[in-house]
């Protein structure tokens, strides 16, 4: 076994390697660029090594210098996490010609799996089922709008480099076909380097099922069963569970064979993940399942895999790259119970996912698991760290196990529902509601599920007058967690024989909120509020709830209601602002401007393109209007940078 390993990565997986490498007794080199000084996963690693500035092309992506870090410190070994450098088979070349060891397959077996097309020519030859579609190396746009006929709308344009949903679109008429290739071509070039594309047949009733396999050195392949992903938002995984639900023992039979035998024609060593697409339009069946592509990697929801499984597979990782055979045969491996994972982001679910930055001046998760059920928590990130543009906005995953699907599903509700964070636009509420939705509960889950139910899944009501009240009465110096302390002493402005009201002022969105707190004879505070709560209460609990600088938030189950405490010259600043203007929803980089200055647009007329983490954002026109200024393409902007401002003039 190795005596140290350097982590090739950040977050929360890096955190994940360091805890099962003290585990075994292996000391561990962290990597970080500047945002990321401060950052968990340096606290916990036994060595740290800075690399670079904050963007990944100048820090993580640099194989040069991650390579060095590990020979001047000592270690044998390199493990890549997942994402940055973890599927390139160049990078692999370096770490072996330094004479390190790579945790993870040879640079020949991630070539082999690394392109789309070329992956999928190899599986028909080894005789693993593959979705109809053009695979080819020619790029012309007649000819692939040719293919897409070929196949038959709806057709599905994919990045034949990477995944995550990056370059991907659906097209649902050939007229759309252009526009379409034009933005995953874009999308592709700057996440992968690699702007090709392939198109496929699109299935109706889409299932996202993958295979967990692992190799070692001697020939040996076994699988860990499937994992359900099809729980997805803009092609990227949301919630995912293990086993799979509904799952027949023919169609896991021949998924499974299928997985082994792709994973053998590439004498694969490490941890890997066969992905699958499964038309589950007559539910599941053994010939209605299709190889999409390999990640010849760890996966993100490797989690729920070793709950079900009783496995570490980093652990499996670390023995395999040393040498060792596999821990187990393919006999030993067996399931139990049932599996979820929810990813937590910094986003807004309600603004189409939109990545969220901010800091986190609130972070609690909970204590302990719900009864009859197991938990754990993987994050990269504390209280007080920041949600940094720079790189992906997960937060955190919350895992849970239960006995039975529906057992692990109330619990990951439970779960949820008592995770607490504040400072930034979280998607904890959208989380609990899939998890309670009627579809999801039953186990009929799609890749489409989650985009015919967004509007229900996205919106949180508004907040309750009792929110608000208990909002007005943390801001008003009351002492909020104990409505019932010393009136003396708790409440400002308290004179004898009575209590002065405290006039509170609130904004929740676009709303200003005019409470005024007062204090009873037996101790209690009364809230009086202004429409459209109109109501005065009495508060005799205390909420869940946190303050943070200028802000509130009160905790209502898995939904946080942030309140801000206004500025009043800043809210005239806003004001004057207007509708005159668009805003960077986030930071970003302007990608592509369709417009110009002196032009008239219409409402929803698309004016430019903001790519920020490797995703694009179409910024379109609020109103019929000239433009006045408009930002220019290629310049990097901020949270709240004006984007375009409009002529002063009617607006339609």
């Amino acid at each position: 076994m190795f005596a140290k390993i350097l982590i090739a990565n950040r977050g929360e997986i890096a955190c994940r390697v360091i805890r099962t490498a003290r585990r075994m007794g292996v000391r561990t080199v962290a990597v970080y660029s500047d945002a990321d000084a401060v950052a968990l996963h340096v606290e916990m690693a036994d060595e740290a090594v800075h690399i670079g500035p904050s963007p990944v092309g100048e820090s993580y992506l640099r194989g040069d210098k991650i390579v060095a870090a590990a020979l001047a410190t000592g270690a044998q070994a390199i493990h890549p996490g997942y994402g940055f450098l973890s599927e390139n088979p160049d990078f692999v070349d370096q770490v072996t010609a330094a004479g390190l060891v790579f945790i993870g397959p040879s640079a020949a077996s991630i070539r082999a799996m690394g392109l789309k097309d070329a992956a999928k020519r190899l599986m028909e030859k080894a005789g693993v089922p593959v979705v109809p579609g053009y695979h080819g190396e020619a790029q012309e746009i007649v000819l692939l709008a040719s293919k897409a006929r070929e196949i038959g709308y709806p057709v599905l344009i994919k990045a034949r480099a990477g995944g995550g949903g990056k370059g991907m679109r659906r097209v649902e008429h050939p007229d759309d076909f252009s526009e379409a290739l034009s933005g995953a071509r874009r999308e592709a070039k700057a996440a992968f380097g690699d702007d090709r594309v392939l198109v496929e047949k699109y299935i109706d009733k889409p299932r996202h099922i993958e295979v967990q396999v692992f190799g070692d050195i001697f020939g040996n392949v076994v699988h860990l069963y499937e994992r359900d992903c099809s729980a997805q938002r803009r092609h990227q995984k949301v919630i995912e569970e293990a086993p799979a639900p509904g799952m027949t023992p023919a169609l896991r039979k021949a998924m499974t064979e299928a997985a082994v035998k792709a994973a053998k024609a590439i004498d694969y060593s490490g941890a890997g993940t066969i992905e699958f697409i499964v038309d589950a339009s007559q539910g599941l069946k053994a010939d209605r399942f299709w190889f999409m592509e390999m990640n010849t990697r760890l996966q993100v929801e490797h989690p729920v895999t070793e709950m079900v499984t009783g496995t570490d597979l980093v652990e499996w990782q670390l023995r395999v790259a040393s040498g060792e055979k596999l821990p187990k045969t393919q006999s030993e491996i067996t399931l139990s119970g049932h599996a979820f994972e929810a990813r937590i982001y910094a986003e807004d679910a309600a603004k189409g996912f939109l990545p969220a930055t901010g800091t986190l001046h609130h972070l609690k998760f909970p204590d302990t698991a719900p009864e009859g059920a197991s938990m754990r928590v993987e994050t990269g990130v504390r209280a007080g760290d920041a949600i940094s543009p720079f790189y992906d906005p997960m937060i955190a995953k919350l895992v849970v196990h239960g006995k039975n699907r529906q057992a692990a599903l109330e619990a990951l509700g439970i779960a949820l529902s008592q995770t607490e964070i504040a400072g930034s636009t979280v998607n904890t509420a959208f989380l609990a509601a899939l998890a309670a939705d009627a579809d999801f509960s039953a186990g009929d889950v799609d890749t489409g599920l989650i985009g015919r139910h967004q509007q229900a899944l996205t919106a949180v009501p508004p907040p309750s007058s009792e929110i608000v009240a208990a909002a007005a009465l943390a801001v008003s110096g009351a002492g909020a967690q104990t409505p019932t302390r010393d009136p003396w002493s708790s409440l400002a402005g308290y004179a004898h024989f009575h209590a002065i009201a405290r006039r509170t002022r609130l904004r929740y969105g676009e709303d200003d909120i005019l409470a005024l707190v007062s204090m009873r004879p037996d101790g209690r505070f009364q809230v009086a509020l202004d429409a459209p709560y109109d109501s005065a209460l009495d508060l005799r609990a205390a909420p869940r709830l946190a303050r943070w600088p200028d802000h509130v938030t009160v905790f209502s189950g898995a939904v946080g209601y942030s309140f801000a405490v206004p500025d009043p010259l800043a809210r005239a600043d806003e004001i004057a602002a207007g509708a005159d203007s668009l805003r960077a929803p986030m930071p970003g980089l302007v990608k592509l401007v369709r417009a110009a200055k002196g032009e008239a647009v219409i409402k929803g007329q698309p004016l430019l393109i903001l790519e920020a983490m490797k995703m694009e954002h179409t910024i379109s026109a609020t109103h019929d209007g000239t433009i006045a200024e408009i930002a220019t393409e290629g310049a990097q902007v901020t949270d709240g940078t004006v984007l375009v401002r409009f002529a002063e003039e009617a607006h339609g």
